[in-house]
Parts: C-alpha cells; structure tokens; sequence
C-alpha cells in the first residue's frame, strides 16, 4: 500500500477538503470537496486515482455544497450519516468501516455540533479526520447547551479511544497551525482542557470575550 494524503484549501471559510487514497490499489476518497471540488477531483486524476466515495462529515452547507458536482465529474456515490441532508447512497454510522483500498477508516458518530456529525479515523498510519468537532486550538459551534452537553460526550469519547500522537485534521483552518497531533491538543486546546461539562459550557459561553482576550481570529 502506498498511501496518499492531501489537505486543500477549497475556499469557503478557510475550509480543508482532502483526498484520502491507496496509490498501489488506485483508489482514493474525496472529503468535504465543497467549494472548489474540481481541485480535489483534478488531483485524484493528476495521480491516476478513480475516486471510489465522496465523504461527507457533516451536512453543514458549507461541507456539501461541492457534492454534485463532485458526483458529476467522478460518477462516485456519497457517503454520509443517514440522518444527512446530503441524502447519502453509502450511509455510514457509529462503527462503520469505509475501505479504501487497503486503508480503513473506522467511523465515530460524534454529535454536537450538528445531529450526524462523523469524525474519520484510521490506525495505520494514524490520522483522525475530524470535520467541525476539534479544530487546532478550538472546537466545534454549538447553539444551545444541550448541543454542547452532547459535543462534550463526543469529545471525550474522542479523547478516551484516539491516541495521543494520532495527527489531528480539520475541517477548517482556524488555528495557529492547519494540522495538530491529539496529544498537544489535549495539552493546549482549552476546551479539551475543561476540567467537567460545566467548566467546557461556562467557556463556551465566554468564548467570544476569551478569543478576544488571547488575540485570537
């Protein structure tokens, strides 16, 4: 197996697309390929890679909004949650495993930040495709408390299965760095840091003056 890995910037929000591949197989998945998917798509063929899924993390618009034509150029079925807007042909849950070749990416269903989020995980060679649920230095929006209660289970879910050099990658470029390890996230990231739910809800809620504070974007 040779694997490739590509983080993109695809535009949007400082989104990262990435395309996720087994070069000996000739194969490849394209994630989040919103906004500009014809750069994700045009690697996969540069490299002579048929694109076998486009993977859905969450169905937030600014992930899936590169679905169709991403699906046009590629003929590739999406894969998602079931409870997806995106309406998926491959649904994957809590468990699921995604092959790509000879790679395999386990699936986490990590609600919070919205009902069918999904992080990416794959052992070997460790990296955690983790969508807008830990970004470098921060975590995932959440609208009420009762979301960040949920986003606060799967975050130690996330924290107690995945670790410590497994390579974090995000869904968006929001941090100091585009990429991070799970180890110095769990050192740095303040709302990994959170003590209990309460203190994580509290920050949460002060989250804007704090950001303000440190002099972060």
């Amino acid at each position: 197996m040779d694997f490739v890995f590509e983080q993109i910037r695809i535009g949007g929000d400082r989104n990262f697309g990435y395309l996720l591949g087994d070069r000996n197989a000739k194969v490849c998945i394209l994630i989040d390929p919103a906004y500009t998917p014809e750069q994700l798509v045009e690697r996969a063929t540069a490299q002579g890679l048929k694109v076998e899924h486009i993977v859905n993390t969450h169905g937030h618009s600014d992930h899936i909004n590169g679905n169709a034509k991403a699906v046009e150029l590629t003929g590739a079925p999406v894969a998602a949650h079931p409870d997806s807007p995106a309406m998926p042909d491959v649904k994957l849950g809590d468990g699921s495993v995604l092959n790509v070749g000879a790679l395999k990416l386990r699936v986490l269903h990590t609600p919070g930040h919205c009902e069918d989020h999904l992080v990416l995980a794959m052992p070997d060679p460790a990296i955690l495709i983790t969508g807008d649920l830990i970004f470098v230095g921060k975590v995932g929006g959440t609208k009420t408390d009762a979301d960040a209660r949920i986003e606060w289970n799967s975050l130690q879910r996330v924290l107690r299965e995945i670790p410590d050099p497994v390579t974090i990658w995000p869904g968006h470029d929001y941090g100091i760095r585009p990429v991070s390890t799970m180890g110095l996230e769990k050192r740095t990231n303040p709302f990994l840091r959170c003590k209990d739910l309460n203190e994580f809800i509290q920050l949460k809620r002060d989250w804007p003056v704090y950001k303000q504070q440190l002099g972060l974007k």
